[in-house]
């Protein structure tokens, strides 16, 4: 059960590259809610801690895989707002 959780926690945050990719190609990202990308990625920020310090693996590669590619998705937004 950890190899799987290990395994769903590395791969689920690169579901956020297609949101990113979207927003490059339709060069907007008027769609996407400033409040809820600003709120996921406070909520994330805030969790962080947590799974920097835990002992925990899958909730540390989460944590860390996570942050990192949703903040390029709130760079991303931020860049393409219009």
């Amino acid at each position: 059960m950890k190899t799987i959780g290990l395994i769903a926690a590395i791969i689920l945050p690169f579901f956020n590259i297609p949101l990113i990719v979207k927003i490059v190609r339709g060069r907007s990202s008027h769609d996407i809610s400033l409040i809820w990308v600003w709120g996921v990625w406070i909520c994330t920020l805030l969790m962080a801690p947590s799974g920097f310090t835990s002992t925990d693996l899958v909730w540390r590669c989460y944590n860390i895989i996570n942050l990192v590619l949703f903040t390029g998705v709130v760079i991303t937004v931020w860049r393409y707002r219009k």
